[in-house]
């Protein structure tokens, strides 16, 4: 015999609705994305392929020192100008010190010692605003390698140089150790006590060479090791 028309066939569950004692499955909510197409959490392409994030250059430096003073020359000079400007348009006499200046500019040729030597100084000075301008500046931090595109680190160059020294002193026979981090070379000078002094430099050699690329440096820097005995007292 068929089934009645308008009645659910047994063994099932009406559309639309859960058997009781069942866990309703809840929508998934999708993580909003980044600018960059990952989401929270997720770490860039640049990271996951384990590339760098870019390229790490130097960091420069604010110069606010040098730009501050020049800020200050060029408004006390302006400020003499207009102050003079105004006194002569008020009816008054100019500054003494601007009219001699006129004067001795117009009298005194392009050969003489003082315009030469102003020239100089002025010259200097031109470069060595230029210099700052094109400079980074900040020699002391040395860029450290973008695991981010976002993120940049830096190292202080005496900071990677007492890890260095510390590394330097665990290696046998190694008495004590000097070391100079410059953004190209990493100079490091060892008093050695006993053992020979080419197995100690083949030793600090190796394990300054796995320090200097623990650092994370982008450029990691050059070793010169040089090891010698500590000189006789007295």
């Amino acid at each position: 015999m068929s089934e009645p028309r308008g009645t659910e066939p047994q063994g099932t569950e009406p559309q639309g609705s859960e058997p009781e004692g069942t866990t309703q499955r809840l929508p998934l909510l999708e993580k909003p994305q980044t600018d960059d197409g990952t989401g929270p959490g997720r770490p860039a392409p640049q990271a996951e392929a384990g590339g760098e994030g870019g390229r790490a250059g130097r960091f420069w430096s604010a110069r606010r020192v040098p730009a501050g003073i020049v800020a200050l020359l060029l408004l006390g000079v302006a400020g003499l100008f207009l102050y003079d400007i105004v006194s002569v348009r008020a009816g008054r006499p100019g500054m003494s010190w601007r009219r001699d200046l006129t004067r001795q500019l117009a009298e005194r040729p392009l050969d003489d010692t003082w315009v030469l030597l102003g020239a100089g100084a002025a010259a200097a000075l031109g470069l060595w605003l230029i210099a700052l301008a094109v400079t980074p500046g900040l020699r002391h931090v040395l860029p450290m390698r973008r695991t981010h595109a976002g993120v940049r680190a830096g190292l202080d160059r005496d900071a990677a140089a007492s890890a260095l020294r510390d590394r330097a002193v665990e290696v046998a026979g190694v008495q004590s150790a000097r070391v100079r981090v410059r953004r190209r070379r990493a100079k490091v000078r060892a008093l050695s006590h006993f053992r020979e002094l080419d197995e100690v430099r083949s030793d600090l050699d190796a394990v300054l060479g796995d320090a200097v690329h623990g650092l994370g440096l982008s450029r990691p820097p050059s070793l010169s090791v040089r090891v010698r005995r500590p000189g006789r007292k007295g």
